[in-house]
């Protein structure tokens, strides 16, 4: 499986990450599988440098991880084209919950071990005073990535983990994050 920084683009001056809430896994394939349609028929918008999609393990959602240029060519692009692409999707799987867009940068990057393969990814949000804590290392754990928000008061936190027992033997009944396996990417060239 493709570890996170395999996924970081240097040249990334945002990073923006989305969650659809579907409620089930047909839902979460249809609508990954509309939305990776519109990507793959559409030009390449200028500024995107990375698409990711993720499945939640659990069957609920996706999770969207988008590398810009720069805000403002997310947003030239969201204004223009966003509501036409959202809307098909929309079409093909209806009653989509999006609670909204976390802008970000990737902060710093504790790898543990960078020769496993990651099995699950695992996200969670927390404020940015939190972060510290995070990284701590636990059999399973591979690497730890966090992303602050642009306003400073938020993270959002990627733990690779070689599997969803390793991770749950290390938490022991916290809920406060969603495991995630990566479905699709698109890359460009830079």
């Amino acid at each position: 499986m493709t570890r996170f920084l395999d996924l970081v683009s240097p040249a990334a001056g945002t990073a923006l990450w989305s969650e659809w809430l579907t409620g089930t896994a047909e839902r979460s394939r249809a609508a990954a599988d509309a939305l990776i349609d519109e990507w793959a028929a559409a030009a390449t918008p200028s500024g995107r440098l990375a698409q990711h999609v993720f499945l939640s393990t659990d069957g609920a959602g996706l999770l969207f991880h988008a590398q810009w240029i720069s805000d403002e060519e997310h947003l030239a692009w969201a204004r223009a084209r966003r509501a036409g692409v959202v809307s098909r999707v929309d079409t093909l799987v209806p009653g989509i919950e999006r609670p909204g867009l976390t802008r970000t940068r990737l902060h710093r990057s504790v790898v543990h071990d960078a020769e496993r393969p990651a099995g699950v990814f695992v996200v969670s949000a927390m404020a940015a005073g939190d972060v510290e804590s995070t990284g701590v290392p636990a059999p399973g754990l591979l690497a730890v990535h966090v992303h602050l928000a642009a306003d400073g008061e938020r993270a959002i936190v990627v733990a690779e983990w070689t599997d969803v027992l390793s991770h749950e033997a290390a938490t022991a009944g916290d809920v406060s994050f969603k495991r995630y396996t990566l479905y699709h990417s698109f890359v460009e060239d830079v």
